[in-house]
């Protein structure tokens, strides 16, 4: 039998492409070529194509997700999906796919549009017995009618755009002073915005897969930033000390490693998600911040780290990720 067909999916129509370029070279080099035929695809906003190592830019057909080259047409098996942000974070592109009967090494498009969301995210999670912070949900074309709310919050407080990932556009304030100034920048992001309590304690995230209908947890990162919060600066350029595995008691473990597989579960997950958590170490519990369904996978991300401490190479793990994948078309 031929090995099967795999594209791998990068760029987007964010912000947020930046670092779906980065997550590509990392996967591109893991991706084992004695076992799968890959192609990458840009997804742009201008057009899909296939770059070639001659640069040239094939077109993709989107009626049915397939390319020609030198006359002959190539279908896919499976999709990996690299694409941090809109479509491929939010389940646009996971949709496209379930139409095609293509399967993909994500969440599926429910799973990845609630998540994508941060304040439905939280929301589900809280009513599902986790513990988040207090948070308040503010639409650009409403959100002054909400003012006197915001101000009666508990600072120090957090203002992000609702959807997207990478700590883009977002503030951490201690007083109302600048509070229309981070309004602005996150809203410059997205049209929702999320502005919720600061929970005090440590910060952990930790990765969670699916294999043969198992749920496992990555040993997860301890991450102590260098800045004020852990913001774009902080992920992407060096301004964190992040330490994997975490050191912290048995106990602590426990409880973030069974709210990871407990939300993992009660998101319907698939493939490999990363969750950040604050461990508030007054209630001794973990508070949920954010679930991430395409997490990073550049050489500054955390998840190939949790991999590594794990045992495992990124090359088994992609390919773990890809033969789940493929059968899930059985």
């Amino acid at each position: 039998m031929s090995n099967p067909t795999i594209a791998l999916v990068t760029g987007g129509y964010s912000s947020e492409a930046v670092i779906s370029y980065k997550s590509a070279i990392t996967i591109e080099k893991h991706i084992d070529p004695s076992r799968y035929n890959l192609y990458r695809i840009d997804i742009t906003p201008e057009k899909w194509f296939h770059p070639t190592s001659g640069g040239e830019q094939i077109p993709v057909n989107k009626d049915d997700f397939s390319l020609t080259i030198k006359g002959k047409k190539i279908h896919f098996d499976a999709v990996f999906i690299g694409i941090h942000g809109t479509p491929g974070e939010d389940g646009k592109l996971q949709g496209y796919f379930d139409l095609l009967k293509i399967p993909y090494t994500s969440c599926d498009a429910t799973a990845s549009a609630i998540t994508f969301n941060k304040r439905y995210t939280v929301a589900i999670a809280g009513a599902a017995g986790f513990h988040v912070a207090k948070s308040i949900h503010l639409f650009k074309e409403s959100h002054l009618q909400k003012k006197a709310q915001l101000i009666a919050l508990r600072y120090p407080i957090f203002v992000k755009p609702n959807n997207g990932g990478s700590s883009i556009g977002m503030s951490k304030l201690t007083s109302a002073e600048a509070l229309d100034e981070a309004l602005e920048k996150a809203f410059r992001e997205d049209d929702q915005v999320l502005v919720e309590e600061f929970i005090s304690g440590r910060e952990f995230t930790i990765g969670v897969y699916k294999s043969d209908g198992n749920i496992i947890t990555l040993p997860f990162t301890e991450v102590m930033s260098q800045n004020d919060f852990f913001d774009f600066v902080a992920k992407y350029q060096g301004k964190s000390t992040e330490v994997t595995p975490a050191v912290c008691s048995d106990e602590v473990a426990n409880k973030v490693k069974a709210a990871a597989s407990g939300i993992y579960t009660v998101f319907n997950c698939r493939g490999v998600v990363r969750m950040d958590f604050i461990y508030n170490e007054e209630m001794q519990e973990p508070f949920l911040l954010e679930i991430n369904t395409v997490p990073g996978q550049s050489d500054a991300s955390i998840v190939p780290q949790q991999v590594a401490a794990a045992g495992m190479s990124l090359k088994e793990f992609y390919s773990m990720l890809i033969d789940d994948a493929l059968k899930s078309k059985l």
